[in-house]
């Protein structure tokens, strides 16, 4: 099968969000976790850098997946590939 630009085009931008994303997962999970000792000089409701592991990096992770879930659907229908309304 042989792929048109516009295949090419969406799964170029499905990918720039994916790596954009993972990025962001990728510094919510191990970057906050390394510089934690230094995250708990911050007090908010208590040490930052325990309330980042804690509570704030599964914050993090539902926001990730709502905003991929709601950026692919916006694509899927501008590039006509979207699943039809579920009745």
């Amino acid at each position: 099968m042989q792929l048109t630009e516009k295949h090419k085009q969406y799964w170029s931008i499905n990918l720039k969000i994916s790596s954009i994303l993972l990025v962001v997962w990728f510094v919510a999970t191990f970057v906050m976790g390394w510089y934690a000792r230094e995250l708990n000089a911050i007090e908010i409701i208590g040490p930052l850098g325990f309330y980042m592991s804690a509570q704030g990096s599964l914050i993090i992770y539902v926001a990730i997946i709502w905003y991929y879930a709601h950026y692919m659907n916006n694509l899927d229908k501008e590039y006509g590939v979207h699943e039809g309304e579920l009745d």
